[in-house]
């Protein structure tokens, strides 16, 4: 069996399901807050591969913006023939301007260690990506972006705070640190789904990305979100080169509401 990359761990659970256009519609700004938490089991090859789980964080300041950490774990099991993972990436969400400013990857794959931080401009048109693996000397990249790129978790909050309607496409440029591509959203119908948390009304997307390598997707991806107006992550199915993977709500606890003062994003 092959090592199930770190990355694609993480990503399966924390936002492989589109994105909006932030200008195509206000967002509601009550679909999640400080306090979230969502956890998941993931499986791989139809095994169960391990868990994850998304934390909205308190309000904090990095790169002197206040922000929420929206903070994504994933740990593998003991499976033979894959390899032990441990992953954390953290991407820092700007309520008020409904973007993210940047995050950071903590992996650990086969006991190989790597760090990626993203720091993205003001204006969300360049970032600066930083790369480290092991112990060699960090090497640092500026890239020219789409302006308000997101990254993939960060298009997949867009998309939650979004009033979703059947049959209504969205889509938004993403960025994950060293390939930008546009992810596309198309809300199919609704759909009852039952997962180890229960039975839910969902809303299912069908995803287009523009992965490479391991994480090339074969077919477009299904994501089933919560249709009330949490729009939480309840599914996700995606067959990529490196195998299928699901991931399946086990547990959801919802946030706390928070008064968000919007940035002015006109023209005037």
């Amino acid at each position: 069996m092959r090592s199930l990359s770190s990355w694609g761990f993480t990503a399966a659970v924390v936002g492989l399901m589109g994105s909006a256009l932030a200008h195509a519609q206000e967002p509601s700004g009550t679909a999640f807050g400080p306090g979230e938490q969502a956890q998941y089991r993931v499986r791989y090859l139809g095994l169960t591969a391990g868990t994850a789980t998304v934390t909205v964080g308190a309000p904090m300041t990095q790169w002197g913006q206040s922000v929420w950490p929206i903070v994504s774990t994933a740990k593998s099991d003991d499976l033979v023939g894959v390899y032990p993972i441990k992953s954390r990436f953290v991407s820092y969400w700007d309520a008020g301007a409904q973007r993210v400013t940047g995050s950071d990857l903590h992996s650990e794959e086969n006991r190989k260690r790597r760090r990626q931080r993203i720091q993205l401009t003001a204006d969300g048109t360049g970032a600066k990506v930083i790369k480290q693996k092991e112990s060699d000397p960090p090497r640092e990249s500026d890239h020219v972006l789409t302006q308000g790129t997101l990254d993939v978790t960060g298009a997949t909050f867009a998309l939650r705070g979004q009033e979703l309607t059947v049959g209504r496409s969205y889509e938004y440029p993403v960025f994950t640190g060293s390939k930008q591509f546009t992810m596309r959203a198309t809300v199919e119908g609704r759909e009852t789904v039952t997962t180890p948390a229960g039975a839910r009304d969902t809303f299912r997307v069908r995803v287009h990305t523009e992965f490479g390598g391991k994480l090339e997707s074969k077919r477009d991806m299904l994501a089933y979100l919560s249709a009330d107006a949490h729009h939480v992550p309840v599914r996700i199915e995606a067959d990529f080169a490196l195998g299928t993977i699901v991931a399946e709500l086990t547990d959801y606890k919802p946030g706390r509401v928070v008064a968000v003062a919007r940035a002015d994003n006109s023209d005037d």
